[in-house]
C-alpha cells in the first residue's frame, strides 16, 4: 500500500487553493464580530488580525519551502524541538482543520435555505460532505482545478455584492452604535474589540493549509511563494471591502447573529425577489464550496501526514492505489463533522453551534501560529545552513509581530471562552494520551527519515 503523494499542481493551482480555504470567512462568520464589538470596534480588531496574518504568511513562507511536508507545521516543529512539540502543532492544526469544515457546511445549508426553505439546512450540509468528500478522493488536481475555478467564481461574486450595495451605502449607516453598541468609545468598546478576535481571524483562517499540499506542488520553492504572497493580499482587499459595504447598506445589527449576511445585506438594496439576489445565493455558494472543498484536502492531509510519522493509527496513513488520495483521511474527518452538524441542537457556551465551531477552529490555529514562529526561530540558531528558498521578509520583525499579536489573541481568547478552552485542553490531552502510548509506532515509521532528511 502506498504512503506517498503525487506532485501536479501548479501556482495557480496554489494561489486558488490560498484563496479557497478562506474566502468563506468572506461570505459569513465575520458578522458575529460585530455582535461583539459593533462595526468600529471590529473594523480594528480586523485591522489587527490582517496585520497579524500578513506578518505571519511572510514568515511562515519560509518554512513551508524550506521543509515541503504534507504535515506543514507539524513537520516544522518536528524538525526544530522534537515529538511532543511536533505532536502540539499537529494536533492543533487537526483541530483547526476538522472544525472549521462543519462550520462552513452549516453556512451553505443556510444560503441554500434561502432558496428552498423547506429543506432542512442540515440536509444540505451533510449532502455537501457527501459530494465534496467524493471530489477529494477522485484525485488531487482534479480537486484543485476546481478549486480554482470556484475561488476565481467566489471573487466575481464579492466584487458583484460590493458593486450592487454601493449606492446604498451610508457612512452613517456603518458607524451607527458602531463601539460595541454604543455611539463613542468606551471601555466596553475594548472589551468587545477582543472578544471579536476570533471571527475577525476567520477572515483569514487556514491560508496556512497550502503548506499542507506541499509535497503535491510541482517546484514548490518557487509556487508556494507566490500563492502565498499573492493569496494574502487579495484577501485583506476582500475582507476590508466585504465588511465595509455590508455595514453601511442599513442596520448592520440585523446581520450580526446569522449565517448568510450578504444575501440579507443586498435584499436591503435590491429587495426579496431581485434576480441580483438570487445570483448572489447561487454563486455566492461557489466562495463557500471553494473553501469547504480546499480545507477537506487540508485536514485529509494533516490526518495522512500524523498517521504516517506514527501520531495516529496508521490505517490513515494509505493512499489510494487508483487515485493517489488519502481516501480514509479524507473519510475519517467528514465523520467528524457530520457528528458535529447533527449535535446543532445542543446548547453549549451561549453561542450558535457555528460560533462554537469558529472558535473552536481558532484556538487550534492559533496555537499552531504560535508553535510555527517559535519553529522558525529555533531553527534559525539550529540550522542556520539549512536551504531556504524563502527568507522571511524583515526578518526578525515579522515574525516577532505575528508571534506577539498570536499570544495576545490566545489569552484573549482563552478569557473570553473559558468553556471552549477548556474542550480544546481536553481534546488535545486526549490526543496526547494516545501519543503516550505509541512511541514504537514513532519509531517504526519510515517518515522518520523525512524528519531530518528534507
Amino acid at each position: 500500500m502506498s504512503t506517498s503523494l503525487k506532485s501536479s499542481l501548479n501556482a495557480w493551482h496554489l494561489w486558488g487553493l490560498a484563496v479557497g480555504l478562506v474566502i468563506s470567512g468572506e461570505y459569513f462568520g465575520w458578522s458575529y464580530g460585530w455582535d461583539k464589538a459593533g462595526t468600529l470596534g471590529f473594523l480594528v480588531t480586523t485591522v489587527m488580525i490582517a496585520i497579524m496574518y500578513t506578518t505571519f504568511i511572510f514568515s511562515f513562507t519560509e518554512l513551508s519551502t524550506a521543509i515541503p511536508h504534507a504535515g506543514g507545521p507539524f513537520a516544522y516543529a518536528r524538525r526544530a524541538f522534537g515529538p511532543k512539540m511536533a505532536f502540539v502543532a499537529g494536533f492543533a492544526t487537526l483541530i483547526e482543520f476538522v472544525f472549521a469544515p462543519p462550520a462552513i457546511a452549516m453556512a451553505i445549508g443556510a444560503y441554500l435555505n434561502v432558496q428552498f426553505p423547506e429543506v432542512n439546512p442540515k440536509t444540505f450540509a451533510i449532502c455537501a460532505y457527501a459530494i465534496f468528500v467524493g471530489l477529494n478522493i477522485v484525485g488531487v488536481r482534479i480537486a484543485a482545478t476546481f478549486e480554482l475555478f470556484v475561488v476565481v467564481l467566489a471573487i466575481f461574486e464579492l466584487l458583484v455584492f460590493m458593486g450592487v450595495v454601493a449606492p446604498g451605502f451610508s457612512i452613517s449607516n456603518f458607524v451607527a452604535n458602531g463601539w460595541a453598541g454604543e455611539t463613542e468609545f468606551s471601555a466596553g468598546a475594548i472589551t468587545g474589540i477582543v472578544a471579536a478576535i476570533p471571527f475577525a481571524i476567520w477572515f483569514f483562517l487556514a491560508i496556512e493549509g497550502v503548506a499542507m499540499a506541499a509535497e503535491e506542488a510541482k517546484d514548490p520553492r518557487r509556487t508556494i511563494p507566490r500563492a502565498y504572497i499573492a493569496g494574502i493580499l487579495t484577501l485583506v482587499v476582500l475582507a476590508m471591502g466585504v465588511m465595509v459595504f455590508a455595514g453601511g447598506v442599513g442596520d448592520w445589527r440585523t446581520l450580526s447573529n446569522i449565517n448568510d449576511p450578504l444575501p440579507q445585506a443586498m435584499k436591503v438594496i435590491v429587495g426579496e425577489n431581485s434576480n441580483w439576489l438570487h445570483m448572489l445565493v447561487w454563486i455566492g455558494l461557489f466562495g463557500l464550496v471553494a473553501s469547504f472543498h480546499g480545507i477537506i484536502l487540508g485536514y485529509s492531509r494533516q490526518i495522512f501526514a500524523l498517521a504516517r510519522a506514527g501520531y495516529m493509527p496508521t490505517y490513515f496513513s494509505v493512499v489510494n492505489e487508483k487515485f493517489n488520495t488519502p481516501h480514509r483521511a479524507i473519510i475519517a474527518g467528514a465523520v467528524v463533522g457530520i457528528i458535529a452538524i447533527m449535535s446543532d441542537d445542543l446548547q453549549f457556551n451561549g453561542m450558535t453551534l457555528t460560533a462554537n465551531l469558529i472558535t473552536m477552529a481558532v484556538f487550534g490555529a492559533i496555537v499552531m501560529y504560535i508553535v510555527s514562529m517559535m519553529s522558525l526561530f529555533a531553527l534559525r540558531k539550529k540550522e542556520p545552513n539549512l536551504d531556504r528558498p524563502f527568507i522571511a521578509i524583515a526578518y526578525p520583525a515579522f515574525p516577532a509581530i505575528a508571534l506577539g499579536l498570536a499570544i495576545i489573541c490566545l489569552v484573549t481568547m482563552i478569557y473570553f471562552n473559558p468553556q471552549l478552552a477548556l474542550l480544546f485542553v481536553v481534546l488535545m490531552a486526549l490526543a496526547f494520551a494516545y501519543f503516550s502510548m505509541t512511541q514504537a509506532k514513532r519509531d517504526a515509521s519510515s517518515d522518520n527519515a523525512i524528519a531530518t532528511s528534507v
